[in-house]
């Protein structure tokens, strides 16, 4: 799987990353397509875990999808899948610790298959938008990362 990658680095340590981005109620911050997310199982996060995240698709349209955590080994690295949807994410990310643990590099891959119209929106719709998205989110993430008290 490799779509996409990014890596970007930020002035946190990996716990401080990790409990960030694992946090799903956090994704409308630093994702700009994110509208809204929340776990949908109680007790905490882990593989088997189910996220529900509705998203601005192209310009108007939202759509909903449910991902399923896949890989979870904190504070190191997370894996996500689609499990329903048109539209189906496959992410894997990692958190690399640098400057002795004082900083982290995260790195983010992913990927998408199309279902029904989805096998229609991938190509045109959703993969132009991630490749836009994609630097602007790592961005986001620095700066909330790097501007918030821990």
């Amino acid at each position: 799987m490799s779509g996409f990658h990014e890596e970007i680095d930020v002035n946190r340590t990996p716990e401080d990353v990790w409990a960030y981005v694992i946090d799903p109620s956090h994704l409308p911050e630093w994702q700009a397509s994110a509208i809204s997310a929340e776990q949908l199982d109680d007790g905490p996060m882990g593989v088997g875990s189910r996220v529900r995240v509705t998203r601005h698709v192209g310009r108007r349209r939202e759509m909903p999808m449910t991902m399923e955590v896949t890989e979870f080994q904190p504070p190191h690295t997370w894996g996500m899948r689609g499990i329903d949807g048109p539209i189906r994410g496959h992410v894997h990310g990692e958190i690399i610790p640098l400057d002795d643990g004082r900083a982290s590099r995260v790195t983010l891959d992913l990927d998408f298959e199309g279902h029904g119209v989805g096998k229609v929106l991938l190509p045109l719709v959703v993969r132009p938008q991630v490749r836009k998205e994609l630097p602007r989110n790592e961005q986001l993430l620095k700066d909330r990362l790097e501007h918030t008290a821990a």
